[in-house]
């Protein structure tokens, strides 16, 4: 964890780049060298990693003040916008195009993502790529919690009490289909109920309940993870719902 001003986000943490998760495979599929619209930046988690390990230049967008402080030193410019206004995008009008735009874990927070998304895909290059990740609200975890009659919002996580948008696999593809954007790479992060913020409402389930869950699917995806690109709507890219070996756990 990083430190700024003796105070820690809440959505400030570490990414460990070995890892599987959400955070480290955007970092991963931005890559180096590019230009970069963070969109939600929060208080820099990713940006940090962005600016000063893949050496981008990071125009990042956020609202909350706190996280505007701590994203300064990341970014060429950070501009303080409301992503639930219409226009949000006219703020950026003399920054563009960007190589790449990241929206990791943004759009779940909106009241319309399909418009935000829309928006994003005007300010992308003519090659230019979109990195998005999403929380699944399709995992065991959260089908614990509606089977429990529970369902638990959190500081964090797949329930973050702040989420108003929930996205299963077919409603993540298609999101993106409606936006004429076509998935070029997927990554699911996989975790097991067990291993969520989440395990005690699964563990509630009977043995024979969660046997039979066990055989979902999609039951283990905790989020996913895309690279999407424009697209004409003929091409639609990878089909999320059948990539395989998409329920094996991690080891």
């Amino acid at each position: 964890m990083f430190l700024r001003n003796g105070s820690v986000h809440r959505y400030e943490y570490a990414v460990e780049m070995s890892s599987d998760t959400a955070a480290a495979n955007v970092v991963r599929m931005v890559g180096t060298g590019r230009k970069v619209l963070e969109i939600g930046a929060g208080p820099g988690s990713i940006t940090r990693l962005l600016s000063r390990q893949n050496q981008c230049e990071v125009t990042a967008i956020e609202l909350d003040d706190s996280a505007i402080e701590k994203l300064g030193e990341f970014c060429k410019r950070v501009i303080k916008i409301d992503l639930n206004t219409a226009d949000w995008r006219d703020a950026l009008s003399d920054d563009g195009p960007f190589e790449s735009i990241v929206i990791a874990d943004v759009l779940e927070h909106l009241v319309d993502p399909w418009q935000a998304l829309a928006a994003a895909r005007s300010l992308l290059a003519r090659d230019g790529e979109l990195i998005v990740s999403l929380p699944h609200v399709g995992h065991n975890a959260i089908v614990a919690c509606l089977l429990n009659a529970d369902f638990e919002y959190r500081d964090f996580g797949l329930l973050d009490r702040t989420h108003i948008r929930f996205f299963g696999i077919k409603n993540i593809q298609r999101l993106f289909q409606d936006a004429n954007l076509k998935i070029v790479e997927a990554r699911f992060v996989i975790r097991t109920p067990e291993r969520t913020e989440l395990a005690a409402q699964w563990n509630m389930l009977s043995d024979d309940l969660r046997t039979i869950l066990a055989r979902n699917p999609y039951g283990n995806i905790y989020q996913v993870v895309v690279k999407v690109v424009a697209t004409d709507g003929i091409d639609s890219g990878l089909d999320l719902t059948r990539l395989t070996a998409i329920n094996k756990p991690s080891s």
